[in-house]
């Protein structure tokens, strides 16, 4: 087992999803939460399933008249290999304060973004967005190469939505050519026009245009779909 496959994959962060630190005495960057969220998703599955997490407890703090700080303790658990890891981790958000100009503020989502500090933090024990927390994100030229890295795994991801999918596009052309072959081209027509037929709406237009080529030598199905359907289905 290698104690740092995870570590690896999830160390880089998207700079589309890194946002500047605001409302704070200090400056820096921070990670879109809800990308979090999502990359959590992505390694363990569906929340609830896969992953998860559990608000241990949360309080109020005050310090004089006007500032008070809410805490609050998250445990976060998650499945990989089959085996189950959780731990903790604090997060807190100045819930009432005095602002520079004398007016004072009290910030009705604090205990939501104390919960969000507390889950983030957690993500980073696994190394979720490790290079923003291990000072690397102050490298310009690093950020550089962190897009360019997202941006191949966006197109590798994107090449390989649909092109997986040619045994099985394949599987499908050989069906319509059947049921023209058989005299039932309604059942071929059919096919094409469902819409759980291709894979999402990003991948369509590609889907369609492989497997309308692997129906090149069938020209009278081509124009029997071209007859039955609207313009842009056929195209």
């Amino acid at each position: 087992m290698d104690n740092k496959a995870l570590w690896v994959r999830a160390f880089t962060t998207d700079p589309r999803a890194v946002k500047p630190i605001t409302g704070k005495q200090y400056k820096g960057n921070s990670p879109k939460p809800y990308w979090i969220i999502e990359r959590l998703t992505d390694e363990f599955g569906p929340c609830g399933l896969g992953w998860g997490f559990t608000i241990l407890s949360e309080r109020f703090e005050r310090f004089g008249d006007a500032e008070s700080l809410h805490i609050a303790v998250v445990r976060l658990w998650y499945v990989m290999d089959g085996q189950r890891g959780e731990f903790e981790q604090v997060g807190q958000t100045r819930s009432s304060y005095m602002s520079a100009a004398g007016k004072f503020i009290v910030d009705e989502d604090a205990p939501k973004k104390s919960v969000t500090d507390a889950l983030v933090k957690c993500a980073s024990y696994l190394g979720f967005a490790g290079d923003i927390f291990s000072g690397m994100w102050d490298d310009a030229k690093y950020v550089q190469w962190a897009g360019e890295e997202w941006d191949r795994r966006y197109n590798a991801n994107n090449a390989e939505g649909w092109e997986k999918r040619k045994p099985e596009l394949e599987e499908l052309a050989l069906y319509m050519i059947d049921a023209h072959e058989n005299g039932k081209d309604m059942d071929a027509i059919r096919v094409w026009y469902a819409a759980d037929t291709w894979a999402n709406a990003d991948d369509e237009q590609e889907e369609r245009k492989y497997v309308w080529g692997l129906l090149n030598k069938h020209s009278k199905l081509r124009s029997t779909i071209k007859a039955n359907l609207p313009e842009r289905l056929a195209a």
